[in-house]
């Protein structure tokens, strides 16, 4: 996909997997698993994509996916899935390696969208896995996850992070702002404190990366919200927000969890809004 002076892929980085009733909240199993069908554990798969965009001198990710170096009983649990794909992999086939990646923008520090910021050398040193980058987050949101909630704290693993932080490699942003030419920094607070979404405009396209606010194409109807979100009426109010303007604007809404559907239009009919087709935005 282009829009202005960038490229905007989707990379893939993996596949996992998240209990079906979490994620979808107080939406019934039977409506749900329509779309999503559950394993034998009940957990739906899940992808770990990734948003590249490269323009005006810039090589920028948009979260890391969840990486590498769980051991086995966490890598159960999660069914996490590198066979199919991985960051490496899918960075090479859009011409790329992690060397030449210059800003990782996290939306937020929950181990799958940080996990892959990160690596754990043979010496045991935790070292980034994008060595010439700055990465970014905001500055509440940093906060909330060194002192994370009882109910959230196990989706934050700190070693994953804070050593970026103490490198000088993770930095802090305060608040919304244009990060670069046509790329704002947006943000959301019903699933986590601070979330950082990423819209990209040329003023007549526009990409809206909602981060989990709406992870998948199967939470753009408004009552599909995770059982995830601290503040789940926020981000209530945050989907009407961000879906009337991606209606009346014609913005393309960015899946991070999507199994299926990288991206896509959204619509709104007699019964809500729900997800259009799906845009191809796999490198070539």
């Amino acid at each position: 996909m282009r829009i202005g002076q960038y490229t905007l892929t989707a990379l893939e980085t993996g596949r996992f997997y998240l209990d079906g009733g979490a994620m979808f909240g107080v939406v019934p199993k039977v409506l749900w698993n329509k779309s999503n069908p559950a394993d034998e554990r009940n957990r739906i798969e899940l992808a770990l994509r990734t948003l590249l965009i490269v323009g005006n001198g810039r090589r920028i990710m948009v979260d890391t996916g969840i990486g590498n170096g769980w051991d086995d009983k966490f890598s159960d649990i999660y069914g996490i899935d590198h066979s199919r794909y991985t960051l490496q992999a899918s960075l090479k086939n859009a011409g790329l390696s992690v060397s030449d990646i210059t800003d990782v923008v996290i939306t937020h520090l929950h181990f799958d969208h940080s996990g892959g910021a990160s690596f754990t050398d043979r010496d045991g040193s935790v070292r980034p896995t994008f060595p010439n980058a700055t990465y970014f987050i905001q500055k509440k949101h940093f906060e909330w996850a060194i002192k994370p909630s009882e109910k959230d704290q196990a989706s934050f693993v700190k070693e994953k992070y804070v050593p970026l932080y103490e490198q000088g490699k993770l930095k802090t942003l305060d608040g919304e702002k244009e990060l670069y030419p046509g790329i704002f920094i947006k943000l959301t607070d019903g699933h986590t404190v601070a979330q950082q979404n990423i819209l990209v405009t040329d003023g007549e396209k526009t990409l809206y990366h909602p981060g989990d606010t709406i992870p998948t194409s199967s939470h753009v109807p408004l009552p599909f919200i995770m059982g995830y979100d601290n503040f789940p009426l926020i981000t209530l109010e945050e989907k009407k927000s961000i879906l009337t303007r991606a209606v009346n604007g014609n913005w393309v809404i960015f899946f991070e969890h999507d199994p299926r559907c990288a991206a896509a239009p959204v619509e709104r009919t007699a019964k809500g809004f729900r997800a259009g087709k799906s845009v191809d935005m796999n490198a070539d």
